[in-house]
């Protein structure tokens, strides 16, 4: 009887195991996917700003010689703008769908309304609610966790943006993971 007992706790430890990394890879597919939509998307929205737009910073208190400290800097990377695209972001991933990578079975995000109208290959991509309302999920749990990190970013052009933030500095994708998800 102990032998049967201790058999069947071991079953229940391997299968725990084996289904909390499952789960596990599920949780950091969909959470990478996010992040570098996340980072698409921010791209293209100060993408669309006119480059000329400027926007005043600095302190509005007055000095003792009667100017204030005040500069312009470009809108669109200003932390004014990048603050209201956080606020909005979240519901671009409505316009994103699953798909699976045949080779490897991981799930990856990809745009299935494009920004200019063009059609799109929407071969065996997954469009429904629950997709889009985990994705919305997931971006939103982003930009709160890391809004700060997500403005430091956009606020200055960089390069390489999707792999120096999703996966050096926030970990949510693997290193093995640099496949952009547009190029699916």
């Amino acid at each position: 009887m102990n032998v049967w007992i201790s058999s069947t706790i071991w079953q229940s430890i391997i299968l725990f195991v084996l289904l909390s990394g499952a789960f596990a890879r599920k949780s950091q597919d969909l959470h990478c996917g996010v992040c570098r939509a996340l980072v698409d998307e921010l791209e293209w929205e100060i993408s669309q700003v006119d480059p000329k737009k400027t926007i005043q910073m600095g302190s509005f208190r007055i000095n003792p010689d009667g100017s204030q400290s005040i500069v312009e800097v470009p809108y669109a990377r200003s932390e004014a703008h990048l603050t209201e695209l956080l606020e909005r972001i979240c519901e671009k991933m409505n316009d994103y769908g699953e798909k699976v990578d045949p080779s490897s079975h991981r799930k990856n995000y990809v745009r299935v309304i494009s920004h200019d109208g063009t059609k799109m290959d929407l071969s065996e991509t997954k469009i429904d609610g629950d997709v889009t309302s985990s994705l919305k999920f997931a971006c939103e749990s982003i930009v709160e966790e890391y809004e700060d990190e997500l403005i430091e970013f956009f606020s200055h052009e960089a390069e390489n943006i999707k792999d120096r933030l999703c996966s050096k500095r926030t970990d949510l994708c693997d290193h093995a993971l640099h496949i952009p998800h547009d190029e699916l």
